[in-house]
């Protein structure tokens, strides 16, 4: 502070003056190694082993009496081992660990290597592919180290986060960034909710976490942008912990996730024209026949405004509201038919794989 601003500070104190507040920017650490240290034991390197179809592309196009002629027909059948390698963190000492269901939900072996070096062979317990989210375990001769759950809904866009796991298979890294955005929809499922990060995540840092200042997982790795196929940009994205954490308790419970389902085909309205506000309610495209909706007396063209009390005004909206609740419970929906409002109770189903409604 040079002279002539101590002196112009004196002054004004002296005389009573309000001061403008002045705003202090919040820095990063100095070293994120006493972190570092304190949560990189409780990071795994997960190798797997999955078998798959042999053959190839132009195998497949010729006509079948060709590949019986000249043997080819057997090559089809062959099967073949694939590697890969992906991240994990442990949260239980009793070798509980959580990583992406895209990682190990295939697999045939699963290894898990150890910051010390140690490799142990792990089963799978459960796993969910509209999260991503899967849970493996480890059978250790000691209790090991592990890290807890932080809440990822009380992380703000610019929040320091150090992303850690296993990019390209070279063992375990850490690198650091910020939170870059909250509440991303990436098309992998109607459940995306994506906490964008711009640490450098890479192939292989897949189902690692993302550790908040206090060393607390806020999300697990999942996805990146990489339009040359390569490595980072800058853009990953991990399922925020107030899901993954659900999720992966409920795997390890029950061993999969139940989610409720109504048997329908749903679209939202269309948006506003001409300056009208956005009509409310999603519209019933189509009802499985044999689907719960369909017993209820659910029609194409309805339109749904409410779940058990709650306005629904987004196609993702209704499908999470119905998948919250258990199968074989029942849900009050408010329907809109013909300009006419009415209550329906509906039993829901258990919601099928790759399904939609």
């Amino acid at each position: 502070m040079s002279y002539m601003t101590r002196r112009n500070l004196a002054l004004a104190v002296a005389a009573g003056l309000v001061l403008p507040r002045i705003a202090l920017a919040r820095s990063g650490p100095d070293s994120f190694a006493p972190l570092v240290k304190r949560v990189l034991p409780a990071v795994v390197n997960i190798a797997v082993t999955e078998t798959v179809a042999g053959g190839s592309e132009a195998l497949d196009m010729m006509p079948p009496e060709i590949q019986r002629r000249f043997g080819l027909n057997d090559r089809l059948h062959r099967r073949r081992q694939m590697q890969g390698a992906g991240s994990g963190f442990i949260i239980d000492p009793s070798g509980i660990i959580v990583t992406n269901n895209h990682v190990v939900g295939s697999a045939d072996t699963i290894v898990v290597a150890l910051s010390d070096g140690t490799e142990l062979p792990a089963k799978l317990i459960g796993a969910d592919d509209l999260v991503d989210i899967a849970v493996i375990k480890v059978t250790a001769p000691r209790p090991l180290p592990f890290v807890t759950w932080g809440d990822s809904k009380q992380v703000e866009v610019g929040d320091w986060v150090i992303a850690a796991g296993n990019p390209f298979g070279l063992g375990g890294s850490v690198t650091a960034g910020i939170i870059s955005a909250r509440g991303r929809d990436i098309g992998a499922s109607a459940f995306d909710d994506f906490i964008q990060i711009d640490a450098p995540i890479n192939p292989g840092n897949s189902g690692g976490p993302v550790f908040n200042t206090d060393g607390q997982v806020v999300g697990v790795n999942t996805a990146i942008v990489s339009p040359n196929g390569g490595g980072s940009v800058g853009i990953g994205f991990a399922v925020p912990s107030e899901l993954a954490s659900r999720i992966a308790a409920e795997l390890r419970d029950k061993g999969r996730i139940e989610r409720g389902w109504l048997g329908v085909s749903v679209q939202d309205l269309p948006g506003p024209e001409s300056g009208r506000k956005r009509t409310p309610g999603v519209a019933i495209a189509g009802v499985d026949r044999a689907g719960p909706a369909a017993r209820a007396g659910i029609r194409a063209g309805d339109v749904v405004i409410g779940v058990s009390g709650q306005p629904v005004d987004t196609a993702r909206g209704l499908i999470r509201a119905v998948a919250a609740s258990a199968p074989g419970t029942s849900v009050n929906l408010t329907v809109r038919r013909q300009g006419r409002d009415m209550e329906m109770s509906i039993t829901v189903g258990r919601r099928p794989a790759n399904d939609q409604g």
